[in-house]
C-alpha cells in the first residue's frame, strides 16, 4: 500500500528559502522590512500547521467543486485538454518520495493511456512539506510554463541525489539547476523571489485549511477525494468515460451469454485486468 508523506519537524532555516548571498546554505539571509515580515509570516504559519492549528484543517469529505477549481494565487498548472471529461487535482511536495514514485511509475502510464488521449487533465499543486521542498517548487516556476512540468518531472527522477541533509541540500538544487539550463544568477534570483515564495505558502494554506490536505500526495478526481493506493486503478475505478478494467475472475462488461449459460466475450474486448483506450 502506498504511504504519504506528512510534515516533520524543521528549523527555521530549512523553512526560509535562501537568497543570494546565502552561498548555497540553508540559512535566513538578510532582508528589507517587507521581506522579513513575509518571511516571519510564513515561518509562524509553518509551525501553526505542525500543531495542527493554522485556523483547522478543513475537513476529509469531498470539496466544493467550486471551491476546488476556483483560482489560487498563483496561475494553475495543468497537462492535458481542458475539456477532458476527467480532472485530476494533485497536492504534492517536491520532497516526498511517494510523490516521485507516482511522478515515475504511475503518471508515465497515465499520461499515455488517459492525458495524451484528451480523457484526463491533471492540475498540479504546491504542497511543500518543508523549505527544501518549496525551493524546488520555485526553481519549476521560474522554469516558466512550458517547462514547468518537463522541470517537475526531472526534480523526481533525480529526488534522491539532491534531497539530502545539511548545507550540501541546496549546492545540489543549484546543481540541478545549472544541468536544466538555468544559470546561477538565474537560479539566485528565483530563490529570492519573495511574491513567489509567499505564493507558494497560500496554495498550501488553501490545501490545507479549505480541503484538508495534510499529507503528500493528495487526489481529487472529478472533485472527489481519491482513496487507496494512487495505483492506476485506483484512478481508474472513478474516471468517466472510459472502458473499465474487468475485475478479477469477473467478465468483462461487454461479454454476451452464450448459449450454454457461459460467456463469449466480443471480438474487441480486452483481456481481464486491462484498460481499453
Amino acid at each position: 500500500m502506498a504511504k504519504t508523506e506528512k510534515k516533520t519537524d524543521k528549523t527555521a532555516q530549512e523553512e526560509t528559502p535562501a537568497g543570494p548571498d546565502a552561498g548555497g546554505r540553508n540559512t535566513l539571509f538578510i532582508v528589507g522590512a517587507t521581506a522579513a515580515a513575509i518571511l516571519v509570516g510564513a515561518f509562524v504559519w509553518w509551525q501553526a500547521t505542525k500543531n495542527g492549528n493554522a485556523g483547522g484543517p478543513g475537513p476529509k469529505t469531498d470539496p466544493d467543486l467550486d471551491e476546488l477549481m476556483a483560482p489560487g494565487p498563483l496561475p494553475e498548472m495543468s497537462i492535458g485538454d481542458a475539456g477532458a471529461p476527467n480532472t485530476i487535482v494533485e497536492y504534492a511536495s517536491m520532497t516526498c518520495p511517494h510523490c516521485a514514485q507516482f511522478s515515475t511509475v504511475v503518471f508515465p502510464e497515465m499520461k499515455t493511456k488517459y492525458i495524451d488521449t484528451g480523457k484526463v487533465r491533471l492540475i498540479f499543486r504546491e504542497f511543500p512539506l518543508d523549505g527544501l521542498a518549496a525551493r524546488a517548487s520555485m526553481l519549476a516556476r521560474c522554469a516558466g510554463p512550458d517547462r514547468y512540468f518537463p522541470m517537475i518531472e526531472g526534480l523526481f527522477q533525480t529526488q534522491k541525489t539532491w534531497v539530502v541533509e545539511g548545507e550540501e541540500a541546496m549546492d545540489k538544487l543549484t546543481q540541478f539547476a545549472r544541468q536544466a539550463g538555468i544559470s546561477k544568477e538565474a537560479f539566485d534570483k528565483c530563490m529570492a523571489d519573495q511574491d513567489l515564495f509567499k505564493k507558494i505558502v497560500e496554495t498550501r494554506t488553501i490545501g490545507y485549511e479549505k480541503f484538508g490536505i495534510d499529507s503528500t500526495p493528495s487526489f481529487f478526481v472529478n472533485g472527489k477525494r481519491l482513496q487507496g493506493e494512487h495505483a492506476l486503478k485506483d484512478f481508474e475505478a472513478v474516471f468517466v468515460g472510459i472502458d473499465k478494467p474487468a475485475e478479477p475472475g469477473g467478465t468483462s462488461p461487454s461479454a454476451t451469454p452464450a448459449p450454454d449459460g457461459g460467456a463469449t466475450p466480443e471480438p474487441d474486448a480486452k483481456p481481464e485486468g486491462s484498460t481499453g483506450q
